[in-house]
């Protein structure tokens, strides 16, 4: 008969992630509650609507840029220290944009406090790839993903309220008492990550030619010839390209001026992609550990392609709203398994950097998304975009399910 588990063992071999999860619920909490006003506070200083657009890119920009940079910087200082600089930066940040006077103060001001999100975002994710071992990275990631998309999606109801009861500034204040309360928590209970599987493997798991110490571009060479590692990071790219570009962009316009929907309906059918992404999220990281990597991502990859075709062709509300729960339930499957994988193929000691290049592969996406499916719904409409970013998945999942390794060991 199996012994159950004392609490205090529980909490003992599952205090990373726990904390980890902690930290980046208040970050994101903090995330979700500017969602709703920043185009409205950059409205506010009487520009264009490119350049409200432009202050959405800018974060992901910031994001993109700053990835690779942290993984070096958690290399150097150790996970822990790197967690704490971003919640700093993510503070600042914030702290300014709410405080800020013109329109290109907040502009600077948001990229500041997206390299601070890129900071947390790539650490958090270097410490779980550190801790998890193959055998329940899924689950790792899945939890870690659910509680992340948990506050996301409660965010904008704070949010919204503060905006209305004390100001579009209001969200920005709090985000940063929010980051700098995930700071403590970061610096006072999270513990450092560094060498941890080395230190519990023994020499078994320590790097053969030491790995973390061959300079950025080599170790960037290593990931990089590896064929997996390139077609998870498209597979993420992918991911992100689509949430920002359509799901975010041209999916509200396209229900807007095509089925005439209202705001509150879009609205509606946005908060179930959320839900399901939540419902999702920890059951695919079970299911990946005990099937298979490739056996959840390339179903999930095509069923988002199906979405985006199904959006495209939906004649009425029924169909828009089938189009949005599709690509719910893809997105949460396709959540966390995909940074298990990345995971997977990191080299002995070069879990930061393969992680940080994974993130800036993805990040990528979230800044040409928005700006290439725009420009193709302003072409031929938004319906063409969507059918892009179909054939886009199409081929992402061809060549994943064709040339891709299994990477998941049994214990």
């Amino acid at each position: 008969m199996k012994r159950s588990r004392r609490p205090a063992e529980v909490y003992r071999e599952n205090r990373v992630l726990i904390w980890l999860c902690g930290v980046i619920f208040l970050t994101q909490l903090g995330f979700g509650s500017i969602v709703p006003v920043v185009p409205l506070y950059a409205r506010e200083f009487g520009v264009s609507q490119w350049a409200i657009g432009l202050t959405i890119a800018v974060y992901g920009l910031a994001r993109f840029l700053v990835s690779v940079p942290t993984g070096q910087l958690a290399d150097r200082v150790g996970r822990r220290w790197s967690l704490v600089l971003g919640e700093i930066v993510t503070t600042v940040g914030n702290l300014l944009c709410g405080l800020s006077t013109t329109y290109e103060q907040f502009l600077a001001f948001r990229f500041i406090a997206g390299a601070g999100s890129a900071m947390v975002l790539t650490s958090g994710q270097i410490s779980l790839a550190d801790v998890a071992a193959s055998a329940n990275r899924g689950r790792v990631m899945g939890i870690y993903q659910g509680v992340f998309l948990f506050a996301v999606g409660f965010g904008p109801f704070p949010g919204g309220v503060l905006a209305e009861r004390f100001g579009l500034n209001a969200p920005f204040f709090v985000f940063a008492v929010l980051g700098a309360l995930a700071g403590v928590v970061a610096f006072t209970q999270v513990p450092e990550t560094r060498g941890f599987r080395e230190k519990q493997m023994g020499n078994a798991a320590r790097p053969a030619e030491n790995e973390q110490t061959l300079p950025l571009f080599q170790q960037l060479r290593v990931l990089f010839s590896r064929v997996g590692f390139v077609l998870i990071s498209l597979v993420s790219f992918a991911q992100f390209f689509s949430r920002t570009g359509a799901i975010f962009a041209v999916v509200p316009v396209l229900g807007t001026v095509k089925l005439g929907l209202r705001p509150d309906q879009i609205g509606t059918g946005l908060s179930l992609v959320s839900l399901l992404n939540l419902g999702m999220v920890y059951l695919s990281g079970v299911l990946a550990d005990r099937f298979g990597r490739k056996k959840i991502i390339v179903p999930a990859n095509l069923l988002t392609g199906i979405s985006m075709a199904t959006l495209a062709l939906a004649p009425d509300y029924g169909w828009f709203v089938a189009g949005l729960a599709l690509w719910g339930i893809s997105g949460g499957v396709a959540g966390a398994v995909p940074a298990a994988y990345a995971a997977d193929m990191a080299p002995p000691g070069m879990n930061a950097a393969t992680m940080s290049s994974f993130r800036m592969v993805s990040e990528f996406g979230y800044v040409i998304g928005p700006l290439l499916l725009g420009w193709i719904a302003d072409l031929s409409g938004g319906e063409a975009a969507l059918y892009t970013t179909a054939g886009f998945f199409a081929l992402t999942s061809a060549l994943f399910a064709l040339f891709a390794p299994e990477t998941r060991q049994r214990r």
